[in-house]
């Protein structure tokens, strides 16, 4: 598939052509949008090299022609990193280790009133410390926050704007592909939940693309009710395709009060009978 296309269609049809300024092309609209000569005039290019470009036949793209294209686009900083990545992909990229180091998992667990977790660009959850298990009781079942959110109806019980979550991830993941054009392994991913969820198909197909440093999430939690926490993510040190998310609640909100009552389980059982530890690499 060509992905450069598909996504460069997507965001011209978002463009109204009444607000660009430029002077319409006759004739009855079939899509709503700009149409490529419009888009290619706007940009300061032929309309045949758009073409060529949009059809995959555009050969290497120089980054004015892609910085013209982001700009008349409206681009945001995570979607004009996204079109770099599919126009100029790094086929060189480099296999993600699958395990935590030492030094990141004592750091986890000297964490003991922030649930944190180290996650990788699949989604991939590879280690996790006690109140992070003790906060999502489901997610030890897959590992993946991708498999868990769409294939897990417990993850609709957990996340109290399921939608929200599971756009996010999606979006994430197609950031990640375009970034890791040679991962087998993502895109077999991708593969497995375009075929077991009709939700993930329809939003992957909106070539929505985010990066997720930092945030809020709105949690139920079976034992706790619901709780509002602010998370960040921190790109770990020598590994690139790694980030620590760390989550926290306002000083003396309910939120606060009940991470304390979860660290209380340390040692003890999850709510569906788990032993609350950190997962061990595959």
């Amino acid at each position: 598939m060509n992905e450069l296309g598909e996504f460069l269609k997507s965001r011209r049809a978002r463009v109204r052509p009444e607000e660009t300024g430029l002077r319409s092309y006759g004739g009855r609209r079939r899509v709503p949008g700009l149409r490529r000569e419009e888009l290619a005039q706007l940009a300061g290019m032929s309309a045949d090299y758009y073409t060529r470009l949009e059809q995959g036949r555009g050969g290497g793209v120089s980054e004015e022609v892609l910085n013209a294209l982001a700009r008349t686009l409206g681009l945001d900083q995570d979607e004009r990193t996204y079109l770099f990545s599919l126009a100029r992909p790094v086929r060189a990229a480099r296999r993600t280790r699958h395990t935590v180091g030492p030094e990141l998992r004592h750091l986890l667990d000297a964490m003991e009133g922030v649930p944190a977790y180290v996650v990788d660009h699949r989604s991939e959850v590879l280690a996790w410390n006690h109140l992070a298990a003790a906060l999502y009781t489901g997610l030890g079942r897959h590992r993946n926050w991708a498999r868990f959110c769409f294939l897990d109806e417990a993850s609709k019980e957990i996340f109290v704007d399921w939608a929200k979550k599971a756009r996010e991830i999606v979006a994430y993941l197609r950031m990640k592909a375009a970034q890791h054009p040679d991962d087998a392994q993502l895109a077999a991913l991708v593969g497995e939940l375009s075929l077991k969820s009709a939700d993930f198909r329809r939003w992957w197909a909106d070539h929505h693309v985010r990066e997720k440093t930092r945030g809020t999430k709105q949690l139920r939690h079976p034992l706790v009710g619901e709780l509002s926490l602010s998370f960040q993510s921190f790109t770990v040190a020598g590994e690139s395709d790694q980030a620590l998310v760390a989550y926290a609640a306002e000083p003396g909100s309910p939120a606060q009060e009940a991470l304390r009552l979860l660290a209380g389980l340390r040692g003890g059982q999850g709510p569906a009978g788990r032993s609350l530890t950190y997962a061990e690499p595959r």
